[in-house]
């Protein structure tokens, strides 16, 4: 019994602590993949297997290899094709979560049909990740009632202490926040950092917030004063210094963020050599 009791001690005394192991990077990925209604996009019509085989090149092929993904104009249809793609490519255990936008009727806003005529489902944002288990959670935004619902979905992830957030807010085109000053992006933003802050965990929150850093010099005015609240409570990806605003990611302007706390950020990336969609990927590496 006493020689167990010293061989015990003498294991916990030889094992490295956890302040002495260095912690490991964390990584999200946020695209529009551009897939469910817009004609003018490659990935438009495209079938399950190509939007995941392609998804998950970008995930696997870049600098940054991200543990979450978070996805825009996504389809429903396609989750589970997307979940086992990265399993059986990545070795790891993934789960993806995700929520189909309903109409101003309340009825699904339906991806058109692939290629073949067969139903992809709703047009969708979804959030997976990688090896962790995590649990998913949608709430919903404010929008406006005579077009699509707009919501975000959080993955919480207890052994890395992490809460993911990602969304697709309203475009601020005529048919959607047509009214003067922003109003509907100005209230999802602030509704979207009080959801995505969780008590004993790090936050990590973007997709396509559709409005211009603050410090970007074009779009809306009331776009940018609507964002300037995320650039204060965190630190965007692709921030330049004290300056707010970062590397184009549709035409030319910034549309897509990747928020996370303060100091964490340690590396970001943009591929712009996409052009499956309207908008490029964006990479996220951050130090918990």
């Amino acid at each position: 019994m006493v020689g167990q009791v010293l061989l015990l001690v003498a294991g916990l005394l030889a094992a490295p602590s956890a302040q002495q192991s260095p912690a490991k990077p964390f990584s999200v990925m946020t695209w529009n993949v551009c897939t469910g209604t817009n004609s003018d996009c490659r990935f438009y019509r495209a079938s399950a297997l190509e939007l995941a085989e392609n998804i998950g090149r970008y995930a696997l092929s870049e600098p940054v290899k991200p543990d979450v993904i978070f996805l825009q104009e996504f389809c429903t249809g396609a989750t589970g094709t997307l979940e086992l793609w990265l399993e059986r490519r990545t070795g790891r255990s993934w789960s993806v979560g995700s929520w189909g936008l309903t109409g101003a009727d309340g009825k699904p806003y339906a991806c058109h049909p692939d290629r073949l005529g067969r139903p992809r489902g709703a047009q969708s944002i979804a959030v997976a990740v990688a090896g962790d288990a995590a649990t998913f959670e949608i709430r919903p935004l404010p929008a406006p009632p005579w077009y699509v619902g707009r919501a975000v979905i959080c993955a919480t992830i207890p052994a890395r202490k992490v809460h993911a957030c990602g969304t697709h807010l309203s475009s601020g085109a005529a048919y959607d926040d047509r009214q003067p000053g922003a109003p509907y992006r100005t209230r999802q933003i602030a509704r979207l950092l009080e959801i995505a802050a969780k008590p004993g965990h790090r936050t990590i929150v973007g997709g396509d917030l559709n409005v211009a850093p603050p410090d970007s010099g074009y779009g809306s005015a009331a776009g940018r004063r609507a964002v300037a609240p995320a650039y204060r409570a965190y630190q965007e990806c692709d921030q330049r210094g004290a300056r707010r605003t970062g590397g184009w990611t549709r035409a030319g302007r910034k549309l897509d963020y990747l928020f996370a706390p303060k100091g964490t950020v340690r590396r970001c990336h943009v591929q712009r050599r996409v052009t499956l969609s309207d908008h490029k990927p964006v990479y996220i590496e951050v130090a918990l």
